[in-house]
């Protein structure tokens, strides 16, 4: 029987996507729920797997084509088997392996699917490079390795001191230049960034805050905290906690502007920035005011972990009253964050490093950390805006107004 392989439904919001690299060649054996491609759309990356056993007999479209919700990319076929799962052919009968063969041409139908296509987008001549598969039969390592040896051998040669030639080096050898297509995750992103900057009136206020107190804590109770809950005492789950306390006395700062309305949200969506291998993505930790510090923390944990793996859901993106960057785990001194649209604020954490600053009249060395707030002048005041990030920085110098509320 043979089973269309099919993109994925994308979300409402996504019209089309971009096919990465598939992992099987056709030819290929592949096994039930094992992943054949992925595909990545301007916020998520989704994963295509194989519905059953059997073998990949056709790919209609190849890497990078863009693709749209629904449509058939490949056909895998549960009725025939695979010779040995590689991109090769079934090799020539023992006989014939003994005959002297010539080099394959490009056009040759000895050549696999996968062979041809690196001879082709490289521009080679499998004459050129030699063959290891049986019968003489080029195999996709040896296009590879054929590749290597040129890229190496280019390196080398750029290498060589100009006077050793006896000439300059030309513009061509001394400057190079590679030009990479944005992912659609990046494109997205930097769309999404110019708009913010072009639809806000964007202001940030900056303070610092003593964490001396904050690390106190954590050090007084990280051994009794981590053997409880199973997860490490952060920085985070204070900055979250804070910001939701803030929050609650600044309404102005958890809300958004629709249109000519001032929308007041009556829940803390807090969105944490992290990393990403595509990019940074900012997933949403909900109702984050009914959490613990223990709940909060594992959260961000397993937000971090699946960010590095591209398994956040598109669902974990969406939404937020409020967002949370730390450039700090980076080595960011300061930094004006920019908003993430429809939020109308941003807390920008940076890293800490021991000062001198004044305290009760004498000059001592604390560990300080700059804080920034971004915000949206349309709808939210300076003053109100200094206010709430004054407000952040009394909670986290004296941790107890947290469970107080004071």
């Amino acid at each position: 029987m043979q089973i269309e392989v099919k993109v994925p439904v994308l979300p409402e919001s996504v019209t089309e996507a971009t096919l990465l690299s598939w992992n099987k060649q056709p030819g290929a054996a592949v096994q039930r729920d094992e992943i054949l491609i992925e595909v990545e759309t301007d916020k998520v990356v989704l994963e295509v797997v194989a519905e059953a056993d059997g073998v990949l007999s056709e790919v209609r479209q190849q890497d990078g084509a863009t693709v749209g919700s629904g449509e058939v990319i490949a056909i895998l076929d549960t009725d025939i088997k695979a010779s040995d799962g590689s991109d090769e052919q079934p090799a020539a009968p023992e006989a014939e392996s003994r005959q002297p063969t010539s080099a394959p041409s490009s056009t040759d139908d000895s050549l696999s699917p996968a062979v041809r296509r690196l001879v082709t987008e490289h521009g080679l001549d499998p004459a050129d490079i030699s063959a290891s598969g049986k019968g003489g039969r080029l195999t996709k390592g040896d296009v590879l390795a054929h590749l290597d040896r040129s890229a190496n051998s280019g390196a080398s040669e750029q290498s060589v001191p100009a006077a050793s030639s006896g000439a300059a080096p030309t513009g061509a050898s001394a400057r190079l230049e590679e030009r990479v297509p944005m992912t659609r995750i990046r494109q997205r992103i930097a769309e999404r960034l110019v708009s913010a900057q072009q639809t806000a009136a964007i202001l940030t206020t900056f303070n610092e805050v003593d964490m001396q107190p904050v690390m106190d804590l954590r050090a007084r109770y990280r051994d009794a905290f981590e053997k409880e809950h199973g997860v490490r005492l952060g920085f985070m789950s204070f900055f979250i906690k804070a910001a939701v306390e803030a929050l609650k006395r600044f309404p102005l700062v958890n809300a958004s502007i629709d249109g000519s309305d001032i929308v007041y949200h009556a829940y803390y969506d807090i969105g944490v920035a992290v990393s990403s291998p595509r990019g940074l993505v900012v997933p949403i930790l909900r109702d984050a005011d009914q959490l613990s510090f223990a709940a909060i923390e594992q959260r961000i944990g397993e937000f971090g972990q699946r960010a590095q793996d591209n398994k956040i859901n598109l669902e974990e993106l969406q939404g937020g009253t409020f967002s949370i960057s730390n450039g700090g785990i980076f080595g960011s001194m300061l930094s004006t964050p920019i908003l993430n649209p429809p939020q109308s604020a941003i807390l920008g954490m940076h890293n800490i490093v021991e000062r001198p600053v004044a305290l009760h009249g004498d000059v001592v060395i604390r560990p300080v950390m700059y804080l920034a707030l971004s915000y949206d002048h349309r709808i939210i005041d300076g003053r109100e805006a200094v206010t709430f990030l004054v407000t952040i920085k009394q909670l986290l110098e004296d941790p107890a107004r947290l469970l107080l509320q004071v």
